[in-house]
């Protein structure tokens, strides 16, 4: 599990062919490698990944991709750049939601603007992304997302389409701010919207009850 605050930006130098998957050497920049060994679980761009080999000295991490995996999510080609996130311990503080790395479906950013400054001075930008048809209704105003691994607030819901606010701090540790119109992003739907459907739908067809 992991809890969608972004620990570090990585750059995936190279993508290896492996069969009918790929091999993945992810240069993770200043996320600390210390306590990271053979086997452990890492977010890349918001997907669960299992390292299976490691360099310390310049800290670079390998992951073995299925095919199924590179066809379900997005933004794991060579040169791109990654949100990175090491597994949360049981110790650690939960600053964001939690999201367990299993990308629910790609989405498209179809704006990505610039909000005026309130009062205070802030700035935010406003994002808006498409979900595909069959994960919209697992999204809701003031519930929680992942996009590339961040989780992030819904601040409103149409249709498919739902808008996120980002703050200068969330783009500048981040890789969204890279994103533009048409970009591909890997979504993740709060896990708890997923229990509560099954849920409703066992209740209606009459499963579970006494």
């Amino acid at each position: 599990m992991f809890t969608g605050i972004v620990e570090a930006g990585g750059r995936i130098a190279a993508v290896v062919p492996q069969g009918d998957g790929a091999r993945l050497l992810v240069d993770v920049g200043t996320l600390s490698v210390d306590d990271v060994q053979s086997g452990d679980s890492v977010a890349v761009n918001g997907c669960c990944l299992t390292v299976v080999a490691l360099d310390r000295n310049p800290a670079r991490l390998a992951f073995d991709v299925s095919a199924e995996t590179l066809r379900c999510t997005a933004g794991l080609e060579a040169l791109s750049y990654v949100n990175l996130e090491k597994a949360l311990r049981l110790a650690d503080r939960l600053g964001g939601h939690l999201v367990s790395g299993h990308v629910d479906g790609v989405g498209a950013v179809v704006a990505f603007d610039q909000v005026p400054a309130n009062d205070a001075g802030s700035a935010s930008w406003r994002l808006v992304v498409e979900a595909p048809a069959a994960l919209a209704r697992f999204i809701a105003a003031k519930g929680s997302v992942a996009l590339q691994g961040v989780s992030l607030t819904v601040n409103a819901v149409a249709g498919a389409r739902f808008e996120v606010n980002l703050i200068p701090h969330t783009l500048a540790v981040t890789n969204l701010r890279l994103l533009t119109v048409g970009s591909r992003v890997n979504l993740e739907v709060d896990v708890m919207a997923r229990y509560v459907e099954r849920l409703v739908h066992a209740g209606s067809d009459g499963i579970g009850g006494q």
